[in-house]
């Protein structure tokens, strides 16, 4: 599945719909309830995608689906609640945090498998900036969204990275590895300061 481009008004929408989650969530203990037949159809494709909370340049919250199960506009209110309340790795956000929050949406393109014979071939593969990639080891799994880049331009790096986050070593290899490629169309609001 190809990436869709959304119109600024489209993005807007899902903007929108992500901060009342997260408000609607600090409220209710829920993601905000959606009627997708209040949208546009652009928006009620069943779609992947990531929701991205930083506060002051830094990362708050970050959940995201890797396969499209819901309608793009109920994904985005999902996992905009689920990165602020749900995310193992920091505190509920608070009641005092939600206006201070930039919030990101990425949407995934359908995962393609990769092919390759080794991790040399893997390497050269790899499109820095480009690609995101879900790497998938014996019960293992772990992603990084292309803007992952950013922190970790070079590809050794980004790859040795990715292996840690999924739980194993960063010089783990076997040839029973696998990995898929996907690109994200990315958009994002800064905090109503």
């Amino acid at each position: 599945m190809e990436l869709m481009s959304l119109t600024k008004q489209h993005q807007n929408i899902l903007l929108n719909i992500a901060r009342e989650s997260i408000e609607n969530g600090y409220r209710t203990g829920h993601p905000l309830s959606i009627d997708i037949r209040d949208y546009p159809a652009e928006l009620r494709v069943p779609r992947a995608t990531f929701v991205t909370l930083e506060k002051n340049h830094q990362l708050r919250g970050c959940i995201g689906m890797l396969e499209a199960v819901l309608p793009l506009v109920e994904d985005v209110a999902e996992n905009a609640f689920s990165a602020a309340y749900k995310d193992p790795r920091f505190p509920p956000v608070e009641r005092s945090e939600i206006a201070q929050l930039d919030i990101f949406i990425s949407i995934l393109s359908e995962p393609e498998a990769m092919q390759f014979s080794s991790e040399e071939d893997l390497l050269r593969q790899i499109r820095p900036g480009v690609d995101g990639l879900i790497l998938v080891e014996n019960g293992y799994k772990g992603t990084f969204l292309p803007s992952v880049w950013e922190s970790l331009p070079e590809k050794v790096q980004f790859l040795r990275h990715l292996k840690n986050k999924a739980g194993l070593p960063a010089d783990y290899w076997s040839d029973s590895i696998q990995v898929y490629r996907y690109t994200t169309e990315s958009f994002g609001t800064a905090a109503k300061h």
